[in-house]
């Protein structure tokens, strides 16, 4: 099914919605996590509330923003190449990787990350095609 509707959907379109599912996937994490982060760091009251909604908003962007970097290159490969193999999705990952870690201004985080990435989309998408 997904193959044959690659080539109808625009890019633009997968890609928002992915990020609107994994961004918001990543701010109910941040929700479920940030409380308990608080009480570690012994905020309380307003601190406490301030603590969370920012963790939401940082959680669900830096999810939202590697869902739609991953996707929208994926698309873009997939596209360009005219195929539907595991490079497209390598290099999705690799690319979402290194925007993420990009902040870090360290080449070896950088790298890393990209690796990282690559390797847990080449694994998922393995794992859902075989």
């Amino acid at each position: 099914m997904e193959e044959e509707l690659s080539g109808v959907i625009p890019c633009s379109s997968i890609a928002v919605e992915s990020v609107l599912r994994v961004g918001t996937a990543g701010a109910l994490w941040g929700f479920c996590s940030a409380p308990y982060d608080g009480r570690q760091k012994g905020l309380t009251g307003i601190a406490q509330a301030s603590f969370v909604v920012k963790s939401v908003g940082k959680f669900g962007s830096q999810c939202g923003l590697v869902a739609g970097v991953f996707s929208m290159t994926r698309c873009g490969l997939q596209r360009y190449r005219k195929q539907n193999d595991q490079i497209n999705t390598v290099i999705a990952g690799a690319v979402a990787g290194a925007a993420v870690a990009a902040r870090t201004r360290s080449w070896t985080k950088v790298i890393g990350m990209a690796c990282l990435v690559s390797a847990f989309s080449a694994a998922a998408d393995f794992s859902r095609t075989y």
